[in-house]
């Protein structure tokens, strides 16, 4: 559920992110404008919205994260194809009559990659909370699908005769969540030459 969600954050995101610093202008700023409006929107919130309207369910659940996420990877795109939409080697490209998207593709997006490899892992660990919350209020996975927020939902009630149903899914998550987000510090260190350093 987490990857499936986040696939479609970080896809959605950065092909927002890519057209709006390429195009620049008024698609620039229909498009982050846009972005600003979903993240405008407290996340849980919004994928609460997301899911009451399309129904409880996993596929409902991944379609709502992967929007609720959209905006950060948006936003980063948009931040680094800015920057490598101006160096000599775009302009080369360009000069030698390349098209947009084959510049986009070729010259643009790989040197964007890091910061959406980073952003991907760091977020993962948000999906998990976010449909581990959707599902504890009942609006995630439903019986006899397992699911950890279900798990723990479904836990409650035998807090004080059998407290380790709460605590294995519970802990399951928390590692969860733990391991990507050092997974994502240690992306970090190791593409970023400035940190490495240091």
């Amino acid at each position: 559920m987490a990857l499936g969600a986040s696939v479609i954050a970080a896809g959605a995101g950065v092909i927002v992110g890519l057209a709006a610093a390429y195009r620049g202008g008024a698609v620039e700023e229909i498009l982050m404008r846009l972005v600003d409006v979903i993240l405008a929107f407290p996340g849980f919130l919004l994928a609460i919205a997301v899911v009451s309207a399309l129904g409880p369910g996993i596929v409902n659940v991944v379609v709502a994260v992967g929007i609720n996420t959209i905006p950060g990877f948006a936003r980063i795109t948009h931040s680094a194809a800015h920057a490598i939409k101006e160096t000599e080697h775009v302009a080369a490209a360009r000069a030698l009559g390349n098209s947009g998207p084959r510049i986009l593709w070729r010259h643009i997006l790989p040197n964007c990659l890091a910061p959406i490899v980073v952003q991907f892992t760091l977020r993962m660990g948000t999906v998990v909370v976010i449909g581990s919350g959707l599902s504890f209020l009942g609006l995630g996975a439903q019986p006899p699908s397992p699911e950890w927020g279900a798990m723990l939902s479904t836990a409650r009630e035998y807090l004080r005769t059998a407290p380790h149903l709460s605590l294995v899914p519970g802990l399951a998550i928390l590692l969860l969540v733990l391991a990507w987000n050092l997974l994502g510090d240690g992306l970090t260190e190791a593409l970023n030459p400035k940190l490495s350093r240091s």
